[in-house]
């Protein structure tokens, strides 16, 4: 048809049907509740900052990968590609704002990068961030690691059969990372791009990351990926830093500080991770599920001190579902002023991948509707009757829907509540009107009995799921059969 726009999204944006969006709320409910138990309060900034706000911040990877927005008169916007960098205008910018400024925000945030949608990657995707700005004391940043564990330990009770899933929290610090710098003789200001690399260590693997340090190499499209220019024997230090493995945290700092053994300040460097790996231990955080990983770099330049990466076990592959870290001048470059800060963030989308590919979300999370209830409106005659009914059973808290589709007959509208699983059908013609009646119909035995009753005319016989009720006792009957389909008694 002439003058009509093909219907179409960008690569790495999508559309999420209600299914989808119930469990992705399901996810931010979750990670409220435990962001609320830590005392977090929230906070809301706009989707739009000024581009010299954005640009600066996290390193000429993250910039490339920014959205620029034309604005009025010419402004020069962009979309942000985190939380962290408003939070920091926001401390900056509002100077009665109590310190320390512990705030909760869960808001999509905007990446121009290559997506990989099948692996939880898009260009557009929620985050849901905490962070303690104005606390300098490593107790913070176990804060952040514990609040991590916890929200994973609360995924795996509030999914299926309650089943726990394993997670593993790594964690390192650029500030001892930076000591590899002077074991491996490479110049500080060439700090952010070895972590940039060494970031990509879980996704490329070793041998392209060796390349990458030293003369680069192709990758998979042909395209040229340049390389540091370091020497093999200044790679080989990097590699020895990074194969440093061991079971238990106090091992890790053992052989790191063995390593470091001839770097001034080396020992200094480690004592926060030892006081941290303490502390964990006595809250019951083991070594099964927080490790010390020197490996981990984060790829944002403003991270000063403890990063952090959540995995699922069951899916090592897929990559982190929750990382953060310290950071401890990004408000600086706003307020002139060094106010000490970290923050962790849960990748929603990306976690949402996760778990419904390990099928860790509960079906009745990924349901289509809100109603609990559909009234069917078949008969014109009594739509005021219907309109009465709906209404008693909101106010009694009930969750109901009043069909106003174009089907006239009720089996289409049945139809209509199984297609978006409405567990109770309210059906009242002339028949039970007169009779001072109502039929409910419980839908979620019709979908179980689909498979074993064969016979039509049976069917319509012994209607399964079907009954009436008296009129004046709608809404009891409703909340009763409701408490039985949820597992609960009459």
């Amino acid at each position: 048809m002439p003058g009509t726009v093909e219907p179409r999204l960008l690569r790495g944006l999508r559309d999420l049907m209600p299914a989808e969006m119930h469990a992705r709320q399901w996810i931010i409910d979750t990670v409220r509740r435990v962001y609320e138990t830590y005392g977090y309060v929230p906070l809301g900034t706009p989707a739009l900052e000024f581009l010299d706000i954005l640009r600066g911040t996290a390193g000429e990877e993250s910039e490339k990968q920014l959205f620029e927005v034309a604005g009025p008169e010419e402004t020069r916007l962009g979309l942000r590609f985190d939380q962290t960098v408003a939070l920091a205008r926001v401390v900056a910018q509002y100077p009665d704002v109590p310190r320390p400024f512990r705030r909760y925000q869960v808001a999509p945030v905007w990446r121009c990068d290559n997506p990989y949608e099948k692996r939880g990657r898009f260009r557009e995707f929620i985050q849901f961030d905490i962070d303690a700005v104005g606390v300098e004391s490593e107790v913070a940043d176990v804060e952040m690691i514990t609040a991590m564990c916890d929200v994973m330990a609360a995924f795996g009770a509030a999914g299926p059969a309650g089943r726990p899933l394993p997670f593993r929290v790594r964690v390192s610090s650029r500030r001892v990372l930076n000591l590899l710098l002077p074991y491996a003789d490479i110049a500080p200001e060439r700090a952010p791009d070895v972590f940039r690399v060494l970031d990509k260590l879980d996704k490329l693997g070793a041998e392209k990351v060796r390349l990458e340090l030293t003369t680069g190499y192709k990758d998979e499209s042909g395209s040229p990926v340049p390389g540091l220019g370091f020497s093999g024997s200044q790679v080989d230090r990097i590699e020895r830093f990074l194969a440093i493995r061991a079971p238990r945290r106090t091992d890790v700092l053992a052989q790191v500080a063995d390593l470091f053994r001839d770097v001034p300040g080396a020992a200094a460097e480690l004592e926060p991770l030892a006081r941290m790996s303490a502390q964990l231990a006595a809250l019951g955080y083991g070594d099964d599920v927080v490790v010390y990983d020197v490996s981990i770099a984060r790829g944002l330049a403003y991270y000063t001190g403890t990063v952090f990466e959540t995995e699922l076990l069951e899916l090592p592959e897929f990559g982190s579902v929750c990382s953060g870290g310290r950071y401890d001048d990004l408000v600086l470059r706003f307020l002139g002023e060094r106010v000490p800060a970290v923050g962790t963030s849960v990748g929603v989308d990306r976690l949402l991948v996760a778990l419904t590919e390990l099928d860790r979300v509960p079906p009745a999370v990924r349901r289509k509707a809100t109603a609990q209830v559909l009234v069917t409106t078949f008969d014109k005659s009594l739509m005021d009757e219907y309109v009465a009914m709906t209404y008693e059973l909101r106010r009694a808290g009930i969750n109901t829907e009043l069909y106003l589709g174009t089907e006239k007959r009720v089996g289409k509208q049945i139809r209509y509540a199984d297609q978006y699983d409405i567990p109770v059908v309210v059906v009242c013609g002339s028949d039970e009107k007169a009779r001072g009646e109502v039929q409910l119909k419980d839908m979620s035995v019709g979908r179980r009995l689909t498979a074993e009753v064969k016979d039509r005319e049976q069917w319509k016989a012994e209607r399964p799921g079907q009954f009436n009720v008296p009129r004046t006792e709608l809404v009891s009957a409703v909340q009763r059969l409701l408490r039985v389909i949820g597992g609960g008694s009459t």
